[in-house]
């Protein structure tokens, strides 16, 4: 039995929110932040390359840009939120459309389900997130901790 196998975390009232959208998905992420300004304007929001730009050009809200999705930019948003610096996403992707980097999306969608972080990957679920009781409160959730588990499964080899 692997000790400490949780890790707790605390989600702050003040959420850092990546938003990410493929191209065919960047209009209708566009609305939906300009419909939700006024709970988003209290939140850290960051982004991908073109979508960060078009948010904050659009919106006129603050959004940190990183690069874009193809050019790593799922990847340097799946780093942040390992090292806890992330904590909410908001990715539509196009599930119609074929993309060149469907791995990092898949490593992306992962890397939230690993560290236990909220995804919305189509509007209505966002909607649902960002009208949560969370949203404006701390929320502490349980972490599976890999380090313990590694170290027990690296003991069992012994």
């Amino acid at each position: 039995m692997i000790k400490d196998q949780y890790i707790k975390f605390t989600l702050p009232v003040k959420k850092s929110i990546a938003l990410i959208a493929h191209d065919g998905k960047k209009p209708q992420l566009i609305e939906w932040v300009d419909k939700n300004k006024e709970i988003l304007k209290h939140h850290e929001l960051c982004g991908t390359g073109t979508t960060a730009r078009l948010l904050s050009e659009k919106t006129g809200l603050s959004v940190k840009g990183y690069n874009s999705g193809p050019l790593g930019g799922d990847q340097q948003i799946g780093a942040r939120i390992t090292e806890g610096q992330i904590n909410f996403v908001v990715f539509l992707y196009d599930p119609l459309e074929a993309q060149p980097h469907d791995p990092d999306v898949k490593a992306l969608t992962r890397i939230c389900a690993v560290y236990d972080i909220p995804m919305a990957n189509n509007i209505s679920t966002a909607d649902f997130l960002i009208k949560s009781f969370y949203m404006d409160n701390e929320y502490e959730h349980s972490v599976v901790n890999y380090n313990a588990n590694l170290c027990e499964r690296i003991e069992s080899f012994k």
